[in-house]
């Protein structure tokens, strides 16, 4: 049982394994599940990094999860694309998307791995960067090195822009989350029910303008 609900391990275990059978992104034969209080461990092989991804994703969705501990290897089983083929395919995906300024990133690939790096404007287009080629074929893994570069804005407008925005979608977790701001560093702390809250509340506060970079504190809890 787990110390911080009242949903057994047993159950949580049944509700990812749901989870992941229900998600066609991902081969739920080839992934293990444990769970150890709240905590569960993913383990096992996938197909590319795309699939990783959106395994750990679904299930930190799933009601009574925690945590996750991710143990997935990709193990590309098809034909892999050279690093030469990878790294045009990267060159191709950052220009074709329309909210990555791609002539300031760079990318460096070695056996699958992408490593990014240079500099943007605001953090959610770091974030941006990864999304548009962590699903490309061959793709084993990715570093990201962005750096933001962001204008210099005043610490108290950057923060009740964020607690704006929070109260505008999130109402009702707005009230149980604290934003501080030092030197375009954004601290959130407080608790949420589920990680899909979590993450939408890290999503907004990546919007505002004058974020360098951000940390996330906020724990998960749906029985608080």
């Amino acid at each position: 049982m787990s110390l911080t609900s009242t949903v057994s391990d047993s159950d949580i275990r049944r509700r990812v394994e749901q989870e992941l059978e229900w998600d066609p992104r991902v081969d739920p034969e080839r992934i293990a599940v444990k769970v150890n209080d709240g905590v569960v461990t993913l383990s096992g092989f996938v197909d590319s990094y795309g699939m990783k991804v959106a395994a750990c994703d679904g299930v930190h969705h799933v009601s009574g999860v925690l945590d996750v501990v991710d143990e997935i290897e990709v193990q590309i089983r098809i034909q892999a694309k050279t690093d030469h083929d990878l790294a045009q395919a990267v060159r191709a995906a950052l220009i074709w998307d329309v909210f990555v300024p791609d002539e300031r990133i760079r990318s460096t690939v070695s056996d699958g791995w992408i490593t990014l790096e240079g500099d943007v404007d605001r953090w959610q287009q770091r974030e941006d960067a990864v999304r548009c080629v962590e699903r490309l074929t061959g793709v084993r893994g990715v570093t990201n090195r962005i750096e933001v570069k962001a204008e210099a804005v005043d610490p108290t407008k950057i923060r009740k822009s964020i607690e704006s925005a929070l109260k505008r979608r999130a109402e009702r977790e707005a009230g149980r989350i604290a934003v501080t701001v030092s030197d375009g560093v954004v601290t959130l702390k407080g608790t949420v029910d589920s990680w899909a809250d979590r993450n939408a509340l890290e999503r907004l506060a990546s919007h505002s303008p004058g974020v360098k970079d951000l940390i996330n504190e906020i724990r998960v809890d749906p029985f608080a």
